[in-house]
């Protein structure tokens, strides 16, 4: 779940970023539509604890996040959320089992080849477990970095513009992909996206549609 309360964040010298009250039930998925710069990044790296906010309250998977400190807000962060960047980050250097064995290794917990396999497999690419990421396509990639973001089973799932430089088939797969996973894993899933083509791929039913403006909220169908 994820509750904030009058959340506001202000960048050195920048103006005040201000952010509605949201209730997010576990399972859940919520959509923040808007512009490029209009702060939905912002808001992901505050509930992931990425930075803390200027004024209010947040509190994600029943942590108040004000209450944590640095070291402990990284331990929670790999326990807790899910990240899936628009830049995928996958280490060039590793395979790809072994990108996934980072996301372990951060969390402080041992590897765990069968754990690490399993979530390859689920998401159709455990045959390209000792490929590096230079070797596989960018859809690949994609599902790869996806199978990380969950290889903890978070209660969380951050999505950060999932479609970006998809064509349409593609983002309708990616989408699919996310709500899956979610919905396998019961995580609350939040999608940030300025890609107009993603609403239509989100069935809201009882969730939630956030969209921003510069600054502002814009509507709120929570």
């Amino acid at each position: 779940m994820i509750q904030t309360r009058q959340l506001s964040y202000q960048y050195p010298q920048g103006p005040l970023l201000r952010f509605p009250d949201v209730d997010v039930a576990q399972g859940a998925v919520l959509l923040l539509s808007g512009p490029s710069g209009c702060g939905k990044s912002t808001w992901l790296a505050l509930v992931a604890a990425l930075v803390a906010p200027t004024l209010g309250q947040l509190t994600v998977a029943d942590q108040a996040l004000g209450a944590l400190k640095s070291v402990a807000a990284d331990g929670w962060r790999a326990r807790a959320i899910g990240f899936l960047p628009q830049k995928l980050h996958l280490s060039a250097a590793l395979s790809v089992y072994q990108n996934l064995a980072m996301a372990q290794w951060a969390a402080g917990q041992p590897e765990d080849a069968p754990r690490i396999h399993a979530a390859l497999q689920a998401l159709g690419v455990d045959d390209l477990a000792q490929r590096k990421p230079g070797q596989i396509s960018g859809g690949q990639a994609q599902r790869v970095a996806l199978a990380r973001a969950v290889l903890l089973q978070p209660r969380v799932i951050l999505a950060d513009e999932p479609t970006a430089s998809l064509d349409d088939e593609a983002a309708a797969q990616a989408v699919g992909l996310l709500l899956a996973t979610a919905r396998q894993q019961n995580a609350t899933l939040v999608i940030a996206t300025h890609d107009a083509r993603v609403a239509g791929l989100v069935p809201l039913g009882s969730d939630g549609q956030i969209g921003f403006q510069p600054l502002f909220l814009l509507r709120n169908q929570l």
